[in-house]
């Protein structure tokens, strides 16, 4: 009697859904920038430059959507967006981007994969949605790039320049963000682009002679 009065309660509660279940954890979202720059309906006009893989600090190695609240005096603390992901780390998206932007106009190839007279490094110093207030924000965007020509012997800087931009979020949520950075990255993309058509014109990349024989 004992065993079927407590079969009658556990089917009693059943029925009425009071037993509680966990629910299931929530997945976080994985973004990246979309389906890329559209290719150049002819060839590439320019020289070919070697494109370095886009270096970045610590905090932008791993794949954390992140955000800063600058109207809570916080903004030096970038904070992880709990469920937003992008595909890959920030730098490998902007390398992603950057290449594709480039190879609209010229052939681009790795460091060390050919003799490129012209070779580009991009250093990834902010990548963040930042708010001045809880209603509004932008995506931050910063780049380092530097421009050199490889010579026989060492290398000849060509130029460097610090590119900075920022876009109005459509939201104040991590889509609103990824929306935002991905904007404010084609911008940069385009902006080294021209950049590195009015930087003096390298010469040919020289091989290394051999050694002389004593």
């Amino acid at each position: 009697m004992r065993v079927l009065g407590a079969l009658s309660g556990i089917f009693l509660l059943a029925g009425c859904g009071s037993i509680p279940f966990p629910d299931k954890p929530q997945r976080p979202m994985i973004y990246d920038f979309g389906p890329g720059v559209p290719t150049a309906s002819s060839s590439p006009s320019h020289a070919p430059v070697a494109l370095a893989p886009v270096a970045a600090p610590a905090p932008l190695e791993g794949p954390a959507v992140t955000y800063r609240l600058l109207y809570s005096g916080a903004g030096q603390q970038p904070q992880p967006y709990a469920l937003a992901r992008w595909s890959m780390s920030p730098a490998q998206l902007v390398s992603q981007r950057l290449r594709e932007t480039l190879a609209a106009q010229r052939p681009v190839v790795n460091v060390g994969e050919s003799l490129a007279a012209l070779e580009l490094r991009v250093d990834l110093e902010e990548f963040s949605q930042v708010f001045d207030s809880p209603s509004a924000s932008f995506g931050l965007v910063r780049m380092r790039a530097t421009a050199v020509a490889p010579l026989a012997r060492g290398e000849r800087l060509l130029g460097q320049r610090t590119f900075t931009a920022r876009q109005p979020a459509p939201s104040n949520d991590a889509p609103g963000g990824v929306r935002a950075l991905t904007e404010a990255t084609d911008d940069l993309a385009r902006q080294i682009v021209t950049w590195l058509v009015g930087l003096p014109a390298p010469a040919a990349a020289l091989p290394v002679a051999p050694a002389a024989k004593p």
